[in-house]
């Protein structure tokens, strides 16, 4: 078997008619805009991980009040249990 029939056969004339002038010009500055790019993609992905983070330490602090609140809450709850069962005797006005 010949080289030949593994290369494909590209056609330069017909690759600018289907590509047209806007895809030409996209391949040749796409070298360029790619690192332009990536210089402006950065900023922008270090403020959405900021607010991630800061997204991420409030719902911490949220959590951890919401638990605190759910801990009193409990505890008050056991507390009137407990007096329910062991009642403190009144003091009566006649032993007076």
């Amino acid at each position: 078997m010949a080289l030949k029939n593994f290369i494909p056969n590209i056609d330069i004339k017909d690759m600018v008619e289907d590509l047209g002038i806007p895809g030409i010009t996209a391949i040749v500055l796409l070298p360029v805009l790619i690192p332009v790019a990536g210089k402006a993609a950065k900023p922008i992905a270090k403020a959405t991980i900021k607010g991630g983070v800061v997204l991420y330490e409030k719902g911490k602090g949220v959590i951890a009040n919401v638990g605190e609140t759910f801990e009193d809450i409990v505890a008050e709850s056991l507390a009137e249990l407990a007096e329910e069962k062991s009642p403190i005797p009144a003091i009566s006005q006649s032993d007076n």
